[in-house]
């Protein structure tokens, strides 16, 4: 850079004798967005949308709530597993993920939302307290609290997109949830990947990736709904054919 801050030992973000900092570099001088370590309660900026989702509503949730409030199909604060289910089925999935689905989240999520210790019989989860079923060895792009923090979403594009900068093949995706592991997390890494393996089924393109703005759509939970109305168009097209 010209104002020399690059050659600044004290901002270098690679040590020599580290060799997975140049592996995965962070690139602090490029992301775009005012303060991008600040972690945003309401949106998820890129250097692309430094404000987040342009028309997208977020109701005063924070972004983790709004990631699973397209699941909240009845609006009440609570998913139901049955909701998860409906979730899944109208973003497309087949009804066997969307039962497998519907099982491991609730399953999974269910207790550390509930309000008392007591556990719900009907594995509900209730959307203001999300925040509490954050697992370990993810990417920390939402932080404890459920917000997004702009910085460490950029870098899973810095340190991971080695073919298309502004893209993830399954490969890169899979390095990714490898260097996120924490030591002795196995539900962290099983969840870490499971949530993975169905971003990128859900959300590749027709080359094998996964784009960066589907990703963070996903992230804020607006994929979801783009992808509902998608499929509800292309229903209603197939009608009017018939």
């Amino acid at each position: 850079m010209a104002n020399g801050k690059e050659s600044d030992p004290a901002l270098s973000t690679i040590a020599p004798e580290a060799p997975v900092t140049s592996e995965r570099p962070v690139d602090v001088y490029k992301l775009g967005i005012p303060y991008p370590q600040v972690p945003r309660a309401l949106v998820a900026p890129d250097a692309e949308h430094p404000h987040g989702t342009p028309g997208y509503d977020n109701h005063g949730l924070s972004v983790l709530q709004q990631h699973v409030a397209f699941f909240d199909r009845n609006k009440d604060g609570i998913i139901y597993p049955w909701e998860t289910f409906q979730g899944f089925r109208a973003v497309g999935f087949n009804v066997f993920i969307s039962f497998l689905a519907m099982v491991i989240i609730n399953g999974a999520f269910s207790y550390n939302t509930q309000d008392s210790w007591l556990p719900s019989p009907l594995f509900s989860i209730i959307i203001k307290n999300i925040h509490k079923a954050k697992h370990g060895s993810d990417s920390e792009v939402y932080d404890t609290e459920g917000r997004f923090v702009p910085e460490k979403f950029e870098e899973l594009f810095t340190k991971f997109a080695k073919t298309e900068k502004s893209k993830l093949s399954f490969d890169e995706l899979l390095a990714m949830t490898e260097a996120n592991r924490n030591a002795v997390d196995p539900f962290g890494w099983t969840a870490e990947k499971l949530e993975w393996a169905i971003t990128y089924l859900l959300l590749k393109d027709k080359d094998g990736f996964v784009t960066k703005e589907a990703i963070r759509g996903q992230y804020d939970g607006s994929v979801f709904f783009y992808l509902e109305r998608q499929r509800q168009q292309s229903m209603m097209q197939k009608k009017k054919v018939y």
